[in-house]
């Protein structure tokens, strides 16, 4: 009598199972109706077309097996695009068509593509689709297997993304444009008020005391009303991602000590005491030059504005590993509270400094922070109530640059000597439209025995006189009516008689962007409105010197 044991049949159950499992696992996903599953000959010949391939493309099995290739239901344009692609990254010819897209699986490189199926109807939509080559036992290529995915919701997304980036960056031009339009309208009446100030303060007879005390108020204001336009500016630039910056090799040492001219005779007005300590080697930090002194001039400013009567600013340099260096700027104000930390980068957020004596925006401590990391840098805060701030900012330390050249620049306060008795004066020409900047021009100049203005009004009547009066120098205006200030300057340096003739640009168009794209259009110079009077008599000196060392081809003539 046999018995049959339960221990022998227990693998033999097993093994079914497994079967049954990976039958049912194979069906699941053959009958899938979430990916199109095609399986083709080696020739490209569907062999195999899955329920899902049948529910995304619209045709019935029988109608494509042993019938067409995949490719007949893609976009031909995609596919000889692709062809081509394959061609020119593996220099080697691929013929369009079903070949182009299985030439790297066959190779054993599976390749995925974004390509677009079209339907029985006609109908179209996006697919990825992943293709591999199908080898026997013995390694010899059998067919090919792609499986697809419907891709139309991720683009659809991708879609509705981009057009939302599209519409914030629009945005964004717009409140630049704008900004940067304001910031010109606002300079142009500036220009007359500190300008005509800056003549007064400095005229003869000089000014009363009572007169005196006016005129630093009028300038005081203004200028504090440019810097505020400056931040503004600044800040819109910088939230619409087109504030350029350059990295380059800087010397803190020099940096520093610029920095330090520029705050000193403020700190001694207020009885702070300033201290810099030395750097025992000399160190370059990755920066762009202007930015990085604007940051540490803010901060040496809010650390004399808010410190205490006689109290001091100290200045110091520590190296961070790895490769970087702290610069500290520390004062003995009365230090910030825990909350007022905790706000200290909001903008216009004074921290309940809007009733107090000093002035301020808000801002400015935005705008640096933004620099500093534009720059690559960090930025930081450490504060004891009752003992004063220290504000940090850390710099990626690099190599010094391979070759320094230093300028030959005279200083900016130099005297500027009086022209002897008999000596030829120089003529200015002037392109202005505004009655007001012309005749603040007009004074400033007539402060020169040297110089002589000529005035025009409009680009077309300055380029005639340029033409027939031969200026040393000219003086342009951006906004014009008619023909712009830098079609203007394109007109004179195309012209042989004008080309010789330094152009500087003098403009409230005060953008960045605005002032590179003056400067590579050919302007020698491009000064700012508000006019500084030192900084327009240096750049007229300088055009000056240029114009020596040229000589028109027609001889000057009197302007009438």
């Amino acid at each position: 009598m046999s018995e049959t044991s339960p221990r022998a049949e227990a693998p033999e159950t097993g093994q079914s199972k497994a079967l049954l499992k990976a039958g049912a696992l194979q069906n699941a996903i053959l009958n899938s109706a979430n990916f199109s599953i095609i399986a083709t000959d080696d020739k490209g010949i569907i062999q195999l077309f899955n329920v899902g391939a049948e529910f995304m493309l619209g045709y019935r099995a029988d109608e494509v097996i042993n019938r067409v290739r995949p490719s007949d239901m893609h976009d031909p344009m995609e596919v000889r695009a692709r062809a081509m692609a394959l061609s020119l990254e593996l220099d080697t010819p691929i013929a369009p068509g079903f070949e182009a897209l299985a030439f790297k699986a066959s190779r054993g490189i599976e390749d995925i593509y974004e390509l677009t199926y079209i339907c029985k109807d006609g109908s179209r939509f996006p697919a990825i689709v992943s293709i591999t080559a199908l080898r026997d036992d013995y390694g010899d290529l059998i067919g090919y297997l792609l499986i697809g995915t419907d891709n139309s919701v991720r683009k659809r997304v991708e879609q509705q993304l981009n057009e939302a980036v599209a519409a914030a960056e629009k945005a964004n031009r717009a409140k630049t444009d704008f900004i940067s339009s304001m910031s010109h309208e606002l300079r142009t009446p500036l220009n007359a008020i500190l300008g005509f100030a800056q003549l007064v303060e400095s005229g003869t007879p000089e000014p009363t005391p009572t007169q005196k005390r006016s005129i630093d108020q009028i300038l005081k204001a203004g200028w504090y009303l440019l810097e505020l336009i400056n931040e503004i500016l600044d800040l819109a630039l910088i939230e619409s991602g087109m504030l350029s910056l350059s990295g380059e090799p800087v010397a803190l040492t020099e940096v520093l000590a610029e920095c330090r001219a520029m705050v000193e005779q403020q700190a001694q007005q207020r009885g702070i005491g300033m201290v810099f300590a030395r750097l025992e080697l000399p160190r370059y930090v990755r920066a762009d030059r202007t930015r990085l002194k604007q940051v540490l001039i803010n901060l040496l400013f809010n650390a004399i504005k808010y410190n205490q009567p006689g109290g001091h600013v100290t200045v110091a340099c520590t190296l961070r590993p790895p490769g970087a260096v702290r610069i500290s700027v520390r004062d003995t104000g009365p230090g910030l509270e825990p909350a007022q930390l905790a706000q200290l980068f909001q903008p216009f957020n004074r921290l309940g400094q809007e009733s107090g004596g000093e002035e301020g925006t808000g801002i400015g401590l935005v705008v640096t922070q933004r620099l500093v990391h534009l720059m690559g840098g960090e930025i930081g805060v450490d504060s004891t109530p009752g003992v004063g701030s220290v504000f940090w900012v850390e710099m990626a330390l690099t190599e010094a640059p391979q070759a320094v050249v230093l300028g030959d620049a005279l200083p900016t306060d130099a005297p500027r000597p009086e022209a002897h008795p008999g000596t030829p004066r120089h003529t200015l020409l002037y392109v202005e439209d505004n009655p007001a900047n012309l005749e603040l021009v007009e004074q400033i100049v007539a402060r020169r025995t040297d110089m002589r203005l000529l005035g025009a009004a409009d680009a077309s009547l300055g380029i005639e006189f340029a033409r027939v009066y031969q200026p040393e120098v000219i003086l342009m205006d951006i906004n014009l009516p008619g023909i712009s200030g830098i079609d203007a300057m394109k007109i004179l340096r195309a012209d042989p008689v004008t080309a010789h003739i330094p152009v500087i640009a003098l403009s409230a168009n005060a953008v960045p962007r605005d002032i590179q794209r003056g400067l590579d259009a050919g302007f020698f110079n491009y000064l700012t409105k508000p006019i500084k009077v030192n900084q327009l008599m240096d750049a007229l000196d300088a055009a000056l010197r240029v114009a020596e060392t040229t000589s028109g081809p027609a001889a000057h003539q009197e302007p009438a």
